[in-house]
C-alpha cells in the first residue's frame, strides 16, 4: 500500500488510526459530478466515461452492482484491476478476469491519478470515473458515482428501475449511515484496529447491527420495505465478503452470515438477483484481502474454504415485493 504526495509515489503510508487505535477511513478527494444535461460540466453520455475497478474492493463493487442492475454496461465501459495490491498499489493486467488499461496502456492506476492531475495527492482507490472527453478523472467517491448511475443516466438504461426514489431517500438514507459505519466501514475497523479497546467497540457495534438486521429482515422483504433499494445494494458487498473474508481476516467471527437465517436468506436472494452474480468474483475476492494485506497476513497463505453456495434456495418470497408500477 502507498499514496501518492504531489504526484509521486510513496510506500510510506500507515493504516490512518486515532490515539485510541480506531481505524479511521479517509474521505475520497475527487468529488466532481456528471449530471444529465451537463450543467454541471459532465454530461451523461453514453461511452464518454470508463469505470475502473476492482472485483475484490466492496466499494467498487457498488459501482458495478448500479451499472449490471441499473443496465448500463453498453454506455459505461469498465477496466478491471489485477486482484493483487502490493507496495506499488492497484496495477493492471490480463489475469484471472483482469482488464489492461484501455486508455493509455498505464501500468498502475496511480498513473490514471497523476494523468488527471500530475500534483495529485492522496490514496489511490476504486473506483475511478474517467472522462474520456476531457482525460480526467471526474469522482473516485463511489457513493456518488452510485447515485450518478442511478440518476444522471437514467435515460441511457435499459433497466428502467430507481434505486433512490425520492419517497424513501430518508429512510434509505437513515439505514445507510447506521450501516455504512458500524458493518461497511466496520468490518476494517476491526481488521486495521491498533488496539484491542478499538477492536471490541468495533466488533460490538458490527454484530449489534447484525442482529438489529436479521430482526428488520424477520418482518420485511427488503431493508427499506417491500422494494429493492439502493441500501440493498451498498449492504450486498460486505455480506458477500463477510463468511469468505471478514470471520476470519479482519476476526469478526462471532458469527457468520450463514449462521443468521434471514440475512443468509436475504444474502442468496440478491445474489440471484439478475445481473448480480455476474459482478462477484470470489477468487479476486479472497486472494486480494489474504495476499494483499501483510501487515494482518504476513506469509499470504490463501484459505481453501469455506464452502458457499449463494445459488441455493432461499425464503424470501414469503413476503411481498413491490410491482414495478409500486417501485416508479
Amino acid at each position: 500500500m502507498g499514496q501518492l504526495v504531489d504526484g509521486k509515489w510513496t510506500a510510506d503510508w500507515q493504516v490512518p488510526r486515532s490515539k485510541g487505535g480506531a481505524f479511521q477511513r479517509g474521505a475520497s478527494g475527487l468529488r466532481d459530478w456528471i449530471t444529465a444535461d451537463g450543467s454541471s460540466g459532465f454530461a451523461a453520455e453514453p461511452g464518454r466515461y470508463l469505470l475502473y475497478v476492482s472485483y475484490a474492493c466492496p466499494w467498487a463493487h457498488r459501482a458495478l452492482l448500479f451499472r449490471a442492475l441499473k443496465g448500463l454496461s453498453h454506455a459505461i465501459d469498465v477496466s478491471v484491476v489485477d486482484w493483487h495490491m502490493t507496495q506499488e498499489g492497484w496495477h493492471f493486467s490480463d489475469r484471472d478476469g483482469a482488464v489492461p488499461d484501455p486508455i493509455s496502456g498505464h501500468a498502475f492506476l496511480r498513473d490514471v491519478y497523476t494523468a488527471s492531475d500530475p500534483t495529485y495527492s492522496g490514496r489511490v482507490t476504486v473506483p475511478v470515473l474517467w472522462d474520456k472527453k476531457t482525460n480526467r478523472i471526474v469522482n473516485n467517491e463511489s457513493a456518488e458515482i452510485i447515485r450518478m448511475l442511478n440518476d444522471a443516466f437514467a435515460a441511457h438504461a435499459k433497466n428502467d428501475v430507481d434505486f433512490y426514489p425520492a419517497a424513501l431517500r430518508g429512510d434509505i438514507d437513515a439505514i445507510n449511515d447506521v450501516i455504512y459505519e458500524t458493518v461497511n466501514n466496520g468490518v476494517y475497523k476491526c481488521g486495521f484496529a491498533g488496539s484491542q479497546d478499538a477492536y471490541d467497540a468495533a466488533f460490538d457495534a458490527l454484530f449489534e447491527t447484525l442482529d438489529s438486521l436479521e430482526e428488520r429482515l424477520g418482518r420485511q422483504r427488503y431493508l427499506v420495505g417491500d422494494r429493492l433499494t439502493e441500501a440493498d445494494l451498498r449492504l450486498f458487498p460486505t455480506l458477500i465478503r463477510f463468511d469468505a473474508v471478514y470471520v476470519t481476516h479482519f476476526k469478526c467471527n462471532r458469527q457468520r452470515i450463514v449462521d443468521y437465517p434471514n440475512l443468509s436468506n436475504y444474502l442468496r436472494e440478491l445474489y440471484q438477483h439478475p445481473g448480480v452474480a455476474e459482478t462477484v468474483n470470489l477468487h479476486h475476492i479472497k486472494w486480494h484481502y489474504y495476499h494483499s494485506h501483510t501487515s494482518i497476513n504476513p506469509l499470504g497463505i490463501v484459505p481453501k474454504g469455506p464452502d458457499l453456495d449463494f445459488s441455493a434456495p432461499h425464503d424470501r418470497d414469503r413476503f411481498p415485493v413491490a410491482t414495478l408500477a409500486q417501485a416508479s
